[in-house]
């Protein structure tokens, strides 16, 4: 689990098949084999370390939901290492599994992103979403996507303040969206 908080810009150094090499510091701090790291909003396993770098594995599944099959050596990337249970949650409950792949319309600071409209029902004014990892506030929920604010500091610690028209970003509704609608559904199954 992870907030949207990034705590680090890092820089993918290699993707040779299915294993990615990214270059960090911070989050390599107390990082072990087997951890969750989320890249992009995507949670990865970390399978190897070394001086300045981590490594993992991304599966066929992962690269074809998501833009890090696009990724390659000298991109940044937005990192962050999973929430404990005595962190502060300075964003909102994220889990790292992307739901869509948008697309930038707008930039910041007024980002405008374009997504599947069988998505857009899980965004509400005001409500939480996820792009590229970082956890935002949706200003208006648009019938093919939503606009977001972003502040000058999260446009500059993030990859979103290098983002033009055209370019593909991970997406994450907030997941108790999809629950209260799976029960609902239940009750009216």
């Amino acid at each position: 689990m992870f907030t949207g908080i990034i705590e680090e810009l890092g820089t993918v150094l290699s993707r040779d098949g299915g294993r990615l090499r990214i270059a960090a510091t911070t989050v390599l701090e107390d990082a072990k084999i087997g951890d969750s790291t989320a890249v992009n909003g995507v949670c990865l396993t970390v399978v190897g370390t070394g001086d300045g770098w981590w490594e993992a594995d991304v599966s066929d599944e992962t690269y074809a939901r998501s833009t890090l099959g696009e990724l390659s050596a000298g991109d940044p990337v937005n990192l962050e290492r999973p929430v404990r249970m005595s962190d502060r949650l300075g964003g909102h409950l994220v889990q790292g599994h992307v739901d869509a792949v948008g697309e930038v319309v707008t930039p910041v600071p007024a980002l405008r992103v374009r997504t599947d409209p069988g998505l857009t029902r899980y965004l509400v004014e005001k409500g939480s979403v996820t792009v590229d990892g970082v956890s935002l506030t949706v200003v208006d929920a648009l019938d093919d996507g939503f606009t977001v604010a972003v502040i000058p500091h999260t446009s500059a610690v993030t990859t979103l303040g290098h983002k033009r028209p055209g370019d593909r970003v991970n997406l994450e509704v907030d997941v108790m969206a999809k629950y209260v609608e799976k029960l609902m559904g239940a009750d009216r199954g």
